[in-house]
Parts: C-alpha cells; sequence; structure tokens
C-alpha cells in the first residue's frame, strides 16, 4: 500500500469536507471543496484509495500546498 498525500492547490478556506476517515474513493472523487476568492475549487483523488486522515477542519485557511488529506492506496 502507498501513500497518497493531497496538498491544497490553492490559499483559501475549507468550505466543506465530504468524506471522513475509512471512506474509499474512486479516482476523481471530490474529497472537499475549498472556498477562494467567491470560486469553489474541489479537492479529488488522485486514484481510486481509502481515506486515511483529513488534517483540516470546515472554515480553517490554509496556504498553497498545505497538506489536506492522506489517503491510502
Amino acid at each position: 500500500m502507498s501513500t497518497i498525500n493531497i496538498p491544497s492547490d490553492i490559499t483559501g478556506t475549507v468550505w466543506k469536507i465530504l468524506v471522513k476517515p475509512g471512506d474509499k474513493v474512486a479516482e476523481d472523487d471530490s474529497l472537499m471543496i475549498l472556498e477562494s476568492m467567491k470560486m469553489e475549487i474541489p479537492v479529488t483523488a488522485p486514484e481510486a484509495a481509502t481515506v486515511q486522515e483529513i488534517c483540516v477542519t470546515e472554515g480553517q485557511t490554509i496556504s498553497e500546498g498545505e497538506l489536506v488529506a492522506v489517503l491510502k492506496a
């Protein structure tokens, strides 16, 4: 099994978290929605995996490159 670290592509706010640890996700499934400058940007799974950890909370301000989730493939 490999660990997949998911960084944020933008600086913004975590608007909504859509998964929890233990959830199985398919490639391109949305993990969470980030908000920046009134735009909603989904964070998606790069491949089928299981959510190991969510590293942020709803409403949290994050920076580009910050770790938001960890998956196990």
